[in-house]
């Protein structure tokens, strides 16, 4: 049976991701302080094969401990989103950054470490060109500039990949309702309006189950894909801000939109992205904005929980 530990494994990803891997049979230790939802894993306790360690990542003894223990090594803890690092620079930089140089300070030859980054790397892409693993990154915010040079780091390892995700949407069990997919929709059910700037800025979108499908597929094909660099997104979801809202609208008929001409957004990422390398490998994300979009909906119509965001 395989072992795997997860760093941050009950945040948005992690908490669908430790789901997942126990249903499978594997072995489980999330590493995780539980900041934003404390009930995000409460379905697990139940599990033999899982274990969760309620302490903070960047602690060198524990992560030793555990990082022996463990073949798998999956760091998905990290202060997410320009704002938040903006907001909290140095636990930003100790979080994203050291903590990572701290994982692979203590790897052994057995262990595969599989790291997950933002492909808000590529910054501002070419108008008719699609950002490839080749692209250069200029990431646009200190968020973006310490996941690449966290991924730099792990690249200097041959038991490794490194997955470039794109925006991601989807229910979770730890729910985000500041991505953009997530947000737009909650604010489709909520207000039946939403005001968008920036209208053409393209992005690239990918399912929640999607990603955990691309990690499960790594963990089983690991000696196939490592040592190299992945974009994970869905090929068909490369779209602008004002085609995703009008997608919304199609399921929400009575949405009011409005383009908001002389407001720039905080967020400057402009790019649409290549998921080829990886689907020749023989993995492709297959749910589509049209069902996310559908699974939203109910989610924001039904729950009426309040959501904390990280920030």
């Amino acid at each position: 049976m395989k072992k795997i530990l997860i760093t941050g494994g009950g945040g948005y990803i992690g908490s669908m991701l430790s789901t997942e891997l126990v249903n499978l049979g594997y072995e489980v230790t999330v590493i995780d302080q539980l900041k934003y939802d404390k009930g995000s894993l409460d379905h697990l306790y139940f599990n033999k094969n899982f274990t969760l360690i309620n302490k903070d990542v960047r602690s060198t003894k524990i992560l030793k401990k555990f990082i022996k223990k463990n073949e798998f090594i999956i760091p998905l803890a990290a202060l997410v989103g320009a704002p938040l690092c903006e907001k909290n620079k140095k636990e930003a930089i100790s979080t994203n950054f050291k903590a990572i140089k701290n994982i692979l300070k203590n790897l052994n030859n057995n262990n595969k470490l599989i790291y997950l980054t933002t492909n808000s790397g590529y910054g501002i892409g070419k108008k008719n060109k699609y950002c490839d693993e080749e692209s250069p990154l200029k990431p646009l915010s200190l968020y973006g500039q310490t996941k690449c040079d966290a991924e730099n780091e792990v690249m200097k390892f041959k038991n490794t990949i490194s997955f470039r995700l794109a925006t991601v949407f989807g229910a979770s069990y730890r729910m985000r309702s500041d991505l953009l997919v997530n947000n737009f929709v909650q604010r489709a059910v909520n207000d039946n309006f939403i005001d968008v700037f920036e209208p053409n800025f393209r992005r690239n979108f990918i399912h929640i189950k999607d990603v955990v499908r691309g990690i499960i597929f790594s963990i089983k094909n690991f000696n196939k894909l490592k040592s190299s660099i992945f974009n994970l997104g869905l090929s068909t979801a490369n779209i602008t801000k004002i085609n995703l809202v009008k997608k919304i609208k199609k399921q929400v008929r009575t949405l009011k939109i409005k383009v908001i001409k002389n407001k720039s957004d905080p967020d400057k990422r402009d790019y649409f992205v290549s998921n080829k390398k990886i689907e020749k490998k023989g993995f492709k994300a297959t749910i589509s904005l049209d069902e996310g979009i559908k699974e939203l909906i109910q989610v924001f119509s039904n729950n009426k929980k309040k959501i904390i965001n990280n920030y």
